[in-house]
């Protein structure tokens, strides 16, 4: 196949089992502290041409502090995988990333993301390979399970399967009638993932509170793993409770990140920033110009969160959208909380 950026190697990295199983074979066991910044984690463990995996889902539970870290310190011949992963427009933007396996990028309660299209269509980025959520999501679980594919019957009767040069589709081996016909979906091994959680401790165990979505089974897949972590706890109260679901082996870093996940939003800790959103996706992403301003004056004129969250308002914002978070799961009175916001309408001469 020839590609206009990613090379052979790349391509053929994704799925390489044996290539994978031995460099998780080479990887040490020992239970040492793993706590470093995030700076020192992103500069160690993300390098130029890796496979990144989006986490958590879209904007919920998401590294994006950690993405703006990416960006910051240049990282580029990325190739990105995740189900899903809206989070690469901006990393194909600031030319970290120039190439994907695609299953969905979308943010439709906002509008549609331009700056994508116009990445792809202006052959800034290219596409690699499409997916649906589903069989993305099996061949992570294939590499969680040490499984070198899955067979399903995913991507049945689309045309995806056109734009899949990964998967293959064979008549059913097993079963009653084996003139059915089933997919081989390959176990999928991205380089590095960073995955933001509510609770670690320091050597990498990790609680994640809802949805996990493919992150339990991307801590296995990949060969490099960083937490994020609203907060570091000790080894004790994961213990006790048993409700840590990535184990300590996988994990290469870990950082102490509170909001870590703004401006999206982290179960059981603070809603999301709706108007940041919708300047981005309504007015920043229709031009490249806007893009670059949004940019410049959130991730490269900022140096961590802190900073960030002073620009969305400070302790008020971080109080409001705490008692929203509160609110939606129903550990406060809301009778007196307020959802209204100003809608960021464009009006455009």
């Amino acid at each position: 196949m020839e590609f206009m950026y990613a090379t052979q190697e790349q391509f053929d990295r994704l799925v390489d089992f044996k290539g994978a199983r031995e460099y998780h074979l080479s990887k040490s066991r020992v239970k040492k502290d793993k706590r470093m910044s995030l700076g020192e984690a992103i500069d160690r463990f993300v390098q130029d041409g890796d496979i990144l995996a989006e986490t958590g889902f879209s904007y919920v539970r998401s590294p994006i502090q950690a993405y703006f870290e990416i960006i910051r310190q240049g990282k580029k011949n990325m190739v990105s995988i995740g189900s899903p992963m809206s989070n690469t427009s901006y990393l194909m933007t600031a030319n970290c990333v120039y190439a994907i396996h695609l299953s969905y990028i979308g943010v439709e309660m906002r509008g549609n993301d331009k700056n994508f299209a116009r990445n792809i269509k202006t052959k800034k980025a290219e596409i690699l390979s499409i997916w649906s959520h589903g069989s993305m999501a099996l061949g992570f679980k294939a590499a969680q399970l040490g499984a070198p594919f899955i067979g399903s019957k995913q991507l049945l009767g689309s045309d995806m399967l056109k734009y899949n040069p990964y998967v293959k589709v064979i008549e059913n081996p097993v079963g009653l009638d084996k003139s059915e016909p089933v997919v081989i979906i390959p176990a999928l091994f991205p380089d590095v993932c960073i995955i933001h959680v509510q609770k670690a401790d320091r050597y990498g165990n990790a609680v994640i509170e809802g949805p996990a979505i493919n992150d339990i089974a991307l801590a296995a897949a990949c060969r490099k793993v960083i937490i994020t972590a609203e907060k570091i706890v000790p080894e004790m109260s994961i213990r006790e409770l048993g409700n840590a679901c990535i184990p300590f082996w996988y994990v290469d870093a870990v950082v102490e990140l509170p909001y870590g996940a703004l401006p999206g939003c982290c179960p059981g800790c603070y809603y999301w920033a709706r108007e940041w959103w919708e300047w981005l996706v309504r007015i920043g992403t229709p031009k490249e110009e806007n893009v670059q301003d949004v940019m410049r004056y959130w991730i490269y004129e900022t140096k961590d969160q802190f900073e960030f969250i002073e620009k969305l308002g400070g302790i008020r914002f971080i109080n409001h959208a705490t008692r929203l978070m509160e609110a939606a799961q129903a550990n406060i009175d809301d009778s007196l909380v307020s959802f209204d916001y100003q809608e960021v309408i464009p009006k455009w001469d």
